[in-house]
């Protein structure tokens, strides 16, 4: 053999970075982020809080950028794809039914651990700390609101209850019509495989934007400010807690008859994606393709997915506003009675569309408050402590909006259960792969199967 033969077949010596996991970049994130806002902070590092402040804000925005057109397309083909569907009607009424029992489960417990600690005792807060939010809500805002004035204003302002409404109009249209829709369905359906595509690049760069929204909120709020709100902060995490991880489980053992084991392995890569980007609509497209994974049909994941996604939401619209209710109405020293509590569950129950998968839950805060007619400036007083809270409310929503698809379809006997017993070969790193289209064979999500 020749010495060129040999060199050419010799294994090569070059070093090759090792590939990080998906999570373990997550991880590193955080912990990056944490270190760097607390020398932001303790050494005044004016320049490292703003760049930090930057670099968390640019990829918020990146993910908000695709919300409008993705919810729109994502809504009208959902619908669409019922037609698909045996029982599509029974399928539909089931999944808002247990949107509202889980909701309801949920804004009950809030209640309870609410009635139990006490939060806004002892705070040293008053009234006088509150102000006024910049964007409120009402039942007259919430119910007018719905249909838009014209076409156009709701996707330059983000009203995605308006979106959703059109959505749902364009989808429902186009059922009538028929095989006369299919070229607007065709394009339709390009337009959200292109706008997921797009989203994917966006989910890529969860580990910077780990660090600078992680960062940032070290170095801007500190730890002196967390321990004023110490109670309620708790309240929140163990309520979303205990529905994460006590009542879900319950319901998958109990109702739906499968091992909720095999939920979490399957689900945690969108419940971790959904912890770091607070944002339900980003995280839908992982959320959706985790809820096909666990064995649900694709084409009714394809509905219950997107309108879950602004729909439902057991953190930001149950547990949330349940307790910041009893926490502002404490600081400002009004009582509420069994009426009260009963218009909260109701309002979240009727009202959670309000948060419409956004980052933060403000609208939906400021419409139980209005309801209860408790003061609008305790939004205020929840501001600042509103990004650290809205980490595990979102969380929560998104594995509520991966657990009811999972339950409906256990109980109409569609779940494939060989799918959701291996749902946990489903690592996010897996999952970034096909969205960018490294594995199209294997699975490259398109709303219409």
């Amino acid at each position: 053999m020749s010495v060129s033969a040999q060199s050419s077949t010799a294994p090569s010596s070059g070093f090759r970075i090792p590939k990080v996991p998906f999570w373990a970049q997550i991880i590193a994130g955080l912990v990056i982020g944490g270190l760097l806002g607390w020398i932001a902070r303790s050494q005044d590092v004016v320049w490292l809080k703003d760049t930090l402040g930057y670099i968390g804000d640019i990829f918020v925005q990146l993910l908000k950028l695709a919300v409008a057109p993705l919810v729109f397309f994502a809504i009208l083909v959902s619908i669409t794809n019922l037609r698909k569907v045996n029982n599509a009607a029974r399928l539909a009424t089931r999944t808002l039914l247990w949107f509202m029992i889980t909701s309801l489960i949920a804004v009950a417990i809030g209640l309870a651990i609410g009635l139990i600690t006490n939060p806004g005792a002892g705070t040293g807060l008053t009234p006088q700390d509150g102000k006024l939010p910049k964007r409120e809500g009402s039942w007259i805002d919430f119910l007018t609101g719905i249909i838009p004035t014209d076409v156009i204003t709701p996707f330059t302002e983000l009203n995605v209850l308006q979106i959703v409404f059109m959505a749902a109009v364009a989808g429902i249209a186009a059922l009538q019509l028929g095989d006369r829709a299919k070229p607007i369905l065709t394009l339709s359906e390009s337009i959200l495989e292109l706008l997921q595509k797009a989203l994917w690049w966006v989910i890529r760069l969860a580990p910077l934007g780990t660090v600078g929204l992680i960062g940032f909120s070290i170095a801007d709020y500190g730890w002196d400010l967390i321990g004023k709100y110490a109670t309620f902060t708790a309240d929140i995490y163990i309520g979303c807690a205990l529905v994460l991880f006590g009542v879900y489980p319950l319901l998958l053992a109990t109702v739906a008859k499968v091992n909720p084991l095999y939920f979490f392995k399957g689900a945690w890569p969108a419940i971790q994606l959904a912890f770091i980007s607070r944002s339900s609509v980003g995280t839908m497209p992982v959320t959706q393709r985790v809820t096909e994974r666990l064995g649900v049909p694709k084409e009714y994941a394809s509905f219950a997915v997107p309108f879950g996604a602004t729909t439902k939401m057991d953190g930001c619209a149950a547990i949330y506003p349940a307790l910041a209710a009893i926490f502002i109405a404490q600081i400002f020293d009004v009582q509420l009675g069994i009426g009260d509590y009963l218009l909260i569950a109701f309002v979240s129950v009727i009202g959670s569309a309000a948060t419409a998968g956004l980052t933060g839950a403000t609208v939906m805060l400021t419409l139980t408050l209005s309801t209860l007619g408790l003061p609008l400036e305790g939004v205020g007083l929840l501001m600042a402590i509103d990004p650290i809270l809205d980490m595990v409310r979102t969380a929560t929503n998104v594995a509520g909006q991966a657990l009811v698809p999972v339950i409906v379809s256990a109980r109409e006997k569609i779940l494939d259960l060989t799918k959701y017993e291996h749902a946990s070969a489903s690592p996010i790193d897996e999952l970034v792969e096909i969205g960018d289209g490294e594995d199209v064979k294997k699975g490259a999500v398109t709303a219409a199967a």
